[in-house]
C-alpha cells in the first residue's frame, strides 16, 4: 500500500515536471522602444537624440534626418512626462470653455492652441457647462496634473475656485470679459459697453419697441441688464423678455420668438445673446410670414460665419475671436516664462456690424 502511494506521487511529480509551461503574455510597456534604441539605430549618442527632439534647430540637418528616420522605424514615443518632471514643466495647458457646442469659442481655442503648439505645448480642453460648480470640479481635477498654464472663460468664478487658483500659483489668463482686477491676466471686452452700443444703434434707427431673446448664463444676462438700462435712458421701457436655457441652438431661438409673440410682441427690434439664437428667431419669423426687418428687426451677437450668409444677412456684434486666442496665448507664455505683462487687462473692443436684418 505504501509502495503504491509512493509510486503514485512519483508519477504525479513527473507529470508536473514535464508539463509544458504556458507562454506568458508580454506586459505592455516593458519592452517599449527607448531613446537609447533610437540612438543606436541612428548611430548617434542618446544626448544627440534628445537634442534633436527638444532643439532640432541645434542639430545638423544630416544628423536630424537620421534621428527622424530612426524614430519612424522604431515607433519611438518621447516620454514627455519624464522630461517635464526633470524641468518642472508638464508642457500642458488647460483651457476651459462653457460649451464645446457653442461655435463662438472655437475660433478662440483654435488660434490659442496653434500659438501654444508652436511653442511646444499641448492644450487640454475642458467643458464647464456654464456652471461655477462644474468649473470648480474641473479645475480641481486639472490642477492635479500640474498644467503649466490655464485659460478660463469669463471672470466670474466661485470663491472656492478663486482661492484654489490663487493658491496653485499657476499662470492663467481669463477671456471673454474684462476687469481691472484679473486673477492674473485677462483678454476680453466689456459686455456692458457692447449692450449700450447696441441700444444706442437701434434707438438711433427709430425703434421704440424692443424684445430680447437671451440665454440664462451670466454674460448674456449682464448684456441684457445693461441693454435695458441704456434703453431706459432713451425713454424706452416697453421691452419684452424671453430667457432660454443653455446651450443655445436654433430651436431655442424659435421658441424664444414664439414666447415673445404669445406675449403680444408684433413690431420692433429683437436683440439676441448669440447669432445662433438670432438665426432661430429669423427662421421662426419667416415660417410665420413676419417680414424682416419691416415687421421686426433682429440683432445678434458674435458675428459667426453664418451671420453674413443668412437671408436677410444678420446684423450683429463682431468680436475678433482669433486675435483673442493669440493674445491670450502670448500673455500666458510670457507669464510662464516669469515675465510681467505690461497691461494685465487687455480690452479687445468690438464692432457693430450693420446688415439687412436691421
Amino acid at each position: 500500500m505504501f509502495q503504491a502511494t509512493r509510486e503514485t506521487h512519483k508519477k504525479r511529480r513527473a507529470k508536473r515536471t514535464h508539463t509544458p509551461k504556458k507562454a506568458s503574455t508580454p506586459r505592455r510597456g516593458l519592452d517599449s522602444v527607448t531613446l537609447e534604441d533610437v540612438a543606436k539605430l541612428a548611430g548617434v549618442s542618446a544626448i544627440t537624440v534628445s537634442r534633436a527632439l527638444n532643439h532640432p534647430d541645434k542639430v545638423a540637418a544630416p544628423t536630424l534626418e537620421e534621428v527622424t528616420r530612426a524614430i519612424e522605424l522604431t515607433g519611438y514615443v518621447p516620454n514627455l512626462l519624464a522630461g517635464g518632471l526633470a524641468s518642472q514643466r508638464s508642457r500642458l495647458i488647460a483651457a476651459i470653455v462653457p460649451s464645446i457646442a457653442n461655435l463662438v469659442y472655437v475660433d478662440v481655442i483654435r488660434s490659442f492652441s496653434e500659438s501654444l503648439n508652436s511653442a511646444g505645448y499641448q492644450v487640454i480642453l475642458g467643458e464647464s457647462g456654464y456652471s461655477e460648480t462644474s468649473e470648480l470640479t474641473l479645475i480641481s481635477a486639472l490642477l492635479s496634473r500640474r498644467p503649466d498654464g490655464i485659460l478660463l472663460t469669463g471672470v466670474n468664478h466661485a470663491a472656492d475656485c478663486r482661492r484654489l487658483l490663487m493658491a496653485s500659483k499657476i499662470p492663467l489668463v481669463e477671456t471673454w470679459d474684462i476687469t481691472p482686477t484679473p486673477l492674473d491676466v485677462v483678454v476680453g471686452f466689456s459686455h456692458e459697453r457692447i449692450a449700450e452700443a447696441v441700444a444706442d444703434y437701434l434707438a438711433g434707427k427709430g425703434y421704440r419697441r424692443f424684445g430680447t431673446v437671451s440665454a440664462d448664463d451670466y454674460r448674456a444676462q449682464l448684456r441684457e441688464k445693461a441693454l435695458l438700462t441704456r434703453l431706459a435712458s432713451h425713454g424706452i421701457v416697453d421691452v419684452s423678455i424671453s430667457t432660454v436655457a443653455n446651450p443655445t441652438d436654433l430651436r431655442r431661438g424659435r421658441e424664444g420668438l414664439s414666447r415673445l409673440l404669445d406675449a403680444g410682441f408684433r413690431h420692433g427690434a429683437i436683440t439676441c445673446s448669440s447669432d445662433t439664437l438670432a438665426l432661430g428667431v429669423l427662421i421662426e419669423a419667416q415660417s410665420r410670414g413676419i417680414a424682416v426687418p419691416d415687421d421686426i428687426a433682429i440683432f445678434g451677437f458674435g458675428d459667426q460665419n453664418l451671420a453674413a450668409d443668412t437671408f436677410p444677412a444678420l446684423s450683429t456684434v463682431r468680436i475678433d475671436r482669433p486675435r483673442m486666442g493669440r493674445l491670450a496665448a502670448d500673455a500666458l507664455l510670457a507669464r510662464i516664462a516669469g515675465k510681467n505683462v505690461p497691461e494685465p487687462s487687455i480690452d479687445l473692443g468690438f464692432e457693430i456690424v450693420e446688415r439687412e436684418t436691421t
